[in-house]
Formats: structure tokens, C-alpha cells, sequence
């Protein structure tokens, strides 16, 4: 009667373990690329993101030829809206089996994503978004931050424009999270070296005229106008500010998070000049011109990549790395597997996942070539200065993540 109860009990506890997700690993593993596919940051996210993604499962399937993984892969638009993008997320987890959500630019719904990935105990890569919360306040033992956040942004052009003689400031800031946070770091350096901050004006996300901000910020006669914005907002306030002529009139225009798409849309006549922070660039070695062809032949020529298609692919082929290694689709568990494990990747090198789910990686300062510099089709960038993974980021102990350990 013992054993007969025994194996009554272990059959009742596997009966359990599978109706509560805990059931034998079966290699199957489905990902939703969830990103902006027909706004402002659609060319720097949008269908390229799921073409990293891609690329990818190729390059892991390809390297691991006697992998059990079977991956699925879907795609969808949050519309730059947190509570759209939050309720995808939950749909696909918990109705559609995602177990990864990868991408999410637009920092408000990156936040709110974080929320129910860690609720539901499924994963976030987040190759797109700035808030530095991520690793911050709202770090989560269920999320990755890959590819730059706002820190980096303002730790690398912040103190280039301000150790040139940049010294007042005034912002144009996309009125939203990621707008707030990149204006507060950049903002936090130049006082740290000396400057001053003389005023700023807050924008609507997804704004077609500037005129009124570029003239506020003419008015102010700061020797710098700070764009804390992207995508197609940085395009239309560079393209108007060179039409109201306010570089050559003497001030500075800082673009705090430019994408090579932007650079290519206001062309070189425009963009020349301009100093920026990225993670890459598709010219830097052979790996990323090469790792760069097979991504322009997919998208049949229309794009090169951005940094956060690089993150991305970066971070979907060490995701996968990890669950293969932890042989489970447990969010949290596989997040530690990304944390134990080194990255290496065609588009970053090497690299690891720091305690606060920070990925880390160098970043680079580049320029704007003059148009008689360009050699070849997207021949855009300059580099101008290399900066170590250890002084691009943010330092562990002050980013208020409860995942780090406090050091007595």
C-alpha cells in the first residue's frame, strides 16, 4: 500500500508540475519582436529588428547543427502606447506561449513591458529603449538591457560637447520617459564639468514642426541646443534648425541619440558636424561589414542597421545561448544563464551581463563626415573616440537596482 501511495503521490506531482509550466523542457521556444513598425522609429526599429532576430536563429541553429531548439518567431506594433504594448505582452505570454519579448524602443512601454515579464516570469531583451530605469529602480531579475541606455548617451556626447567649449545649454526634449531621463543624465554632466543648463522646452512625442521650440532656444543664446529626442523627431528639429540657419548663426545642435538612418534621411549636407554616441557601426571590422551584408540583402537593400538592430541580434543570439544551456524557458532562470555566460557576437565582440541586467559593451564617439569625405553609400561616420565599457556605464553601485548585493 506504501508504494502503491508513493507512485500515486509522484504521479499526482508531475501531473501538477506540468499544469503549472514546470514540465520537461521540450525545446520549443517562441519570441515576439515588439517595437514601433510605422512611426518615428520605425526605420530605426520596426521591420529591421525582426530581421536581426532572424538572423540570428540562423547564426545559433547554423553554430549548433544538433540544438533541440525550435524557434518560432512573431511580430507586432506597440504604436509607441504603453498600455497597447503592455497588453500585447500579456496576451502573447499568456495565450500565444511567448517566451521572450525583444526590442521595445520607447522607453514608457519598454517600463510597462518590464512589469509583466516579471510578473508572468517570462523574459525582456530590450535592444531599443534609453530609461535608465531599467537597470535602475525598476531592474528586474527577468530583463536585459543591451544595447546603450541614456547615461552612455549622455556620458559620451555630453562631455565631448561640453570639454569643446559647450558649456550652456539649452534642451529640446521629447516630453515622454525616455525624453526626461536623457535630458536629467546629459543635464547631470554638464553641471559635473562645470556648465550650466539655461533653459528647455518639452515636446510631444511625434512632433512635424519645431519652429516654435528652435526659436526658444535661439532666444536663449545657449551655446548648445541639447536634443533629447530620436527618430524622426531628431530628423525634422536638425532639418528645421539648418533651415532657420542657427548652426551658422554660431550655436551648436548636440544630438543625444542619432541613428544612421536619421543621419541617411537628413543627408550629409545636413548631419556634418554632428557628434553622437552609438554602440556600433556597420564599417568598424570585417565581422560587421560582413554580419552588415547578409542584414542589407534581407532587407532587399532599402536600410543599412542601426545600433539597435545589432542589439538586437546580439541579444536574441545570447538568449538563446541560454536557454539551450539551461535547458528551460523559466524567465527568470534563463536570465541568469545570460548573466553566467560571456557574450560574443558578429556585432559586438565581446562582452558580458552585468548583476543589474546591464549588457555591457564599449561605446563609441563618432562625427558626421562632410560630403566630400563619403567614399561609398552609407560612408557616414568618423570615430572620433573609443570609451571602455568600464566608463561608458553607469557604475553598479549607482543605479538603486534592488538585484545588486549591498556591500557592507
Amino acid at each position: 500500500m506504501r508504494v502503491l501511495m508513493t507512485a500515486l503521490a509522484a504521479g499526482f506531482l508531475a501531473t501538477t508540475s506540468a499544469a503549472f509550466g514546470q514540465a520537461a523542457f521540450d525545446g520549443h521556444v517562441k519570441v515576439g519582436v515588439l517595437n514601433d513598425q510605422s512611426s518615428l522609429y520605425a526605420d530605426a526599429t520596426g521591420q529591421g529588428s525582426v530581421v536581426a532576430a532572424r538572423l540570428a536563429i540562423e547564426d545559433y541553429m547554423k553554430a549548433n547543427p544538433n540544438s533541440k531548439l525550435k524557434v518560432e518567431l512573431i511580430f507586432a506594433d506597440h504604436q509607441n502606447k504603453p498600455d497597447i504594448g503592455s497588453n500585447i505582452a500579456r496576451q502573447w505570454i499568456e495565450r500565444e506561449g511567448v517566451d521572450m519579448i525583444l526590442d521595445v524602443p520607447n522607453s514608457a512601454v519598454a517600463l510597462a513591458v518590464n512589469d509583466v515579464t516579471r510578473q508572468l516570469n517570462k523574459v525582456m531583451v530590450n535592444g531599443s529603449a534609453g530609461t535608465t530605469r531599467l537597470t535602475g529602480d525598476a531592474c528586474s531579475p527577468n530583463t536585459v538591457h543591451w544595447t546603450f541606455d541614456n547615461f552612455a548617451l549622455a556620458n559620451g556626447t555630453g562631455r565631448a560637447v561640453v570639454a569643446t567649449g559647450g558649456d550652456t545649454w539649452f534642451f529640446i526634449t521629447a516630453d515622454y520617459a525616455f525624453g526626461h531621463d536623457l535630458e536629467a543624465q546629459t543635464a547631470a554632466v554638464v553641471k559635473q564639468m562645470g556648465g550650466k543648463v539655461v533653459g528647455g522646452v518639452r515636446v510631444p512625442l511625434n512632433t512635424s514642426d519645431f519652429s516654435s521650440y528652435l526659436l526658444q532656444a535661439q532666444t536663449s543664446q545657449a551655446k548648445v541646443i541639447g536634443l533629447a529626442n530620436a527618430g524622426g523627431d531628431t530628423i525634422n528639429s536638425v532639418k528645421q534648425a539648418s533651415e532657420f540657419g542657427i548652426v551658422k548663426a554660431g550655436q551648436r545642435m548636440a544630438g543625444l541619440l542619432v541613428f544612421i538612418t536619421d543621419v541617411n534621411s537628413l543627408g550629409l549636407d545636413v548631419a556634418q558636424g554632428l557628434q553622437f554616441t552609438e554602440a556600433f557601426y556597420w564599417d568598424m571590422n570585417d565581422d560587421t561589414r560582413a554580419w552588415t551584408k547578409r542584414f542589407v540583402e534581407k532587407m532587399n537593400g532599402r536600410l543599412y542597421p542601426t545600433m539597435n538592430h545589432a542589439g538586437n541580434y546580439g541579444g536574441m543570439l545570447h538568449y538563446l545561448k541560454a536557454v539551450e544551456a539551461a535547458q528551460t524557458t523559466d524567465g527568470a532562470k534563463v536570465v541568469q544563464k545570460m548573466k553566467e555566460l560571456p557574450t560574443k557576437d558578429a556585432t559586438f565582440g565581446e562582452g558580458r551581463v552585468r548583476e543589474d541586467g546591464r549588457h555591457m559593451h564599449p561605446m563609441f564617439l563618432w562625427q558626421v563626415k562632410k560630403p566630400a569625405d563619403s567614399k561609398a553609400q552609407w560612408d557616414y561616420y568618423t570615430l572620433i573616440k573609443t570609451i571602455a565599457a568600464d566608463e561608458a556605464w553607469r557604475p553598479l553601485d549607482q543605479g538603486g537596482c534592488p538585484l545588486v548585493a549591498k556591500k557592507s
